[in-house]
């Protein structure tokens, strides 16, 4: 330290000390104002201006003078008597944001993070961190990302919203596929990874990402939870899934650099906010952007345009897209309601009775839902066509419930499955023109359950002989057809007669001729 700098700060401090002002110790001494100043808050601080301390001497003022040159910012001066508090808080392994909590708290230091960062990091001497380029082979990686891309108009809703850019940058040439999109959901992430393939005509052997919710449920260094939904996107076109460490972007640093390089370079100057330009067309203006700018520029790093790199080297050693096109599919988990019944984008799909209560795996694509226990697939359904349909499958309700739920025609199509006599009983109750016998026509079918169909179709049978199609009947006739041969005193007992092949079966107990006869 320059003996001479010790000793003006010395003079400046015994003439602050003595009471003399700031402008006039300036000009006494022949330095800045500023410089008087500066000086005389740091000695403040350190309780040398107090009348009952003492002169510090050179020495003291040089050793403390290291420290505050070293941390270089002035403004971080106030921190400088805490210095060895914060040393041995460091030691003990308190984290900086705990020292800023202890200085607001305990020392009533009124700081902020950011101050507190900068003094502990400066006075640590923390060195630059070393790091290492990594270089892939063709083909072998791809990395992928999403940036902020700024407003842009959406057609669909006729608004502004923000918007995102996906970046896919191949490890070896830098060639990059560009999009914009809405938002980062599951969908949209696969979305832009099939557009990606599509565009460079093949598929990198490994693609190295962030833990974003739409890939990664769960971040780990050895043992990832990956999307389920991204997951079958990786079996479909045979890319492995590599996920950086937590916390470490600087990992797949070629993509970091290719999404800033978009926003500095393709966004500046271009608005995308309005109906006439909007995010179609961006685009469809980015994809251009990247065969006539982006892949034809001298490469900083590889000194290389990242289009030729691409063609001659690279394309080659991609895997070959699949044969058939690959269905982006949602994972998700819905509750089945006491309805029988889940709930998803507003439509209802009914879920076999047994399962009510169940949360329940869920497949959804474009076309169609799947419901999966575990492993093991339990329903399929058509997508709904609009919120609030109700998709239903009749093997799915419970049995005791579902008939007469779905009016006439479900009742037929029971009957159908039982026997002709059923179906003539049914079709009978139905038609009644004052009463709604449909509930008397699935009481009948329960019976089938209860008895047996076979059972049930005899007794029709019998019903309609007699001419009586009534539910009582064929209730009573049931009992009756629970014996093979019934006799005519049980016939009798119900008051009915035993219908027989050689003699015609009436439905009153006496024939018209008897009755016409005696009058």
């Amino acid at each position: 330290m320059n003996a001479t700098v010790v000793n003006d700060i010395r003079e400046i401090i015994r003439y602050l000390k003595l009471g003399v002002s700031e402008r006039e110790t300036a000009q006494a001494l022949g330095v800045a104002r500023r410089t008087v100043g500066r000086y005389g808050e740091w000695a403040e601080a350190h309780g040398w201006l107090r009348a009952d301390s003492a002169l510090p001497d050179e020495t003291t003022i040089a050793q403390t003078l290291l420290v505050f040159n070293r941390i270089g910012d002035h403004t971080l001066s106030r921190f400088v008597p805490y210095t060895e508090q914060i040393k041995v808080w460091r030691a003990a392994g308190v984290s900086i944001v705990e020292v800023c909590r202890r200085l607001n708290e305990e020392l009533k230091v009124r700081c902020s993070y950011a101050p507190v960062w900068h003094f502990v990091t400066k006075l640590e001497g923390r060195g630059r961190e070393v790091v290492m380029r990594v270089e892939t082979e063709p083909g072998e990686e791809g990395q992928v990302d999403f940036g902020y891309a700024g407003k842009m108009w959406d057609p669909v809703t006729s608004r502004v919203r923000k918007a995102w850019l996906f970046v896919m940058t191949l490890g070896y040439s830098r060639h990059q596929f560009v999009m914009f999109v809405f938002n980062q959901t599951v969908e949209t992430w696969l979305a832009c990874h099939v557009r990606a393939f599509e565009f460079l005509g093949g598929v990198p052997k490994r693609i190295k990402l962030d833990n974003l919710r739409a890939a990664i449920v769960k971040a780990s260094l050895y043992d990832p939870l990956i999307q389920r939904s991204y997951r079958e996107c990786a079996e479909h076109y045979g890319f492995l899934i590599s996920p950086c460490r937590v916390a470490t972007p600087q990992h797949k640093g070629k993509v970091e650099a290719g999404v800033k390089y978009v926003a500095s370079s393709f966004l500046p100057g271009r608005d995308y906010a309005n109906a006439a330009c909007d995010i179609v067309t961006a685009n469809a203006d980015v994809i251009g952007w990247i065969n006539q700018i982006a892949g034809t520029r001298i490469h900083g790093t590889t000194k290389r345009k990242p289009l030729e790199v691409f063609e001659a080297q690279e394309r080659q050693t991609l895997l070959p897209l699949p044969a058939t096109p690959f269905e982006p599919a949602l994972w998700t988990e819905l509750k089945c309601h006491r309805d029988g019944y889940v709930v998803y984008g507003g439509s209802y799909y009914s879920v076999p009775s047994s399962r009510v209560g169940q949360t329940l795996s869920v497949r959804i694509t474009a076309k169609k839902i799947e419901l999966y226990v575990e492993h093991t697939r339990i329903a399929t359904h058509s997508r709904a066509s609009a919120p609030g349909s109700r998709l239903t499958e009749t093997a799915h309700l419970d049995p005791h419930k579902a008939q007469g739920m779905h009016g006439f025609s479900s009742c037929l199509q029971r009957a159908q499955t039982i026997g002709p006599h059923t179906v003539t009983v049914v079709q009978e109750l139905l038609a009644d023109k004052v009463v709604d016998r449909s509930k008397a026509a699935c009481g009948l079918l329960r019976l089938a359950e209860r008895q047996s169909p076979e059972l049930l179709e005899r007794a029709c049978q019998r019903a309609i002989e007699l001419g009586d199609i009534t539910s009582l009947t064929v209730r009573n006739m049931i009992e009756v057809c629970k014996t093979n041969a019934p006799s005519t005193s049980q016939l009798n007992g119900i008051g009915m007669t035993t219908p027989t092949s050689s003699t015609p079966t009436f439905a009153f107990a006496r024939s018209a001729q008897e009755i016409c006869h005696e009058l």
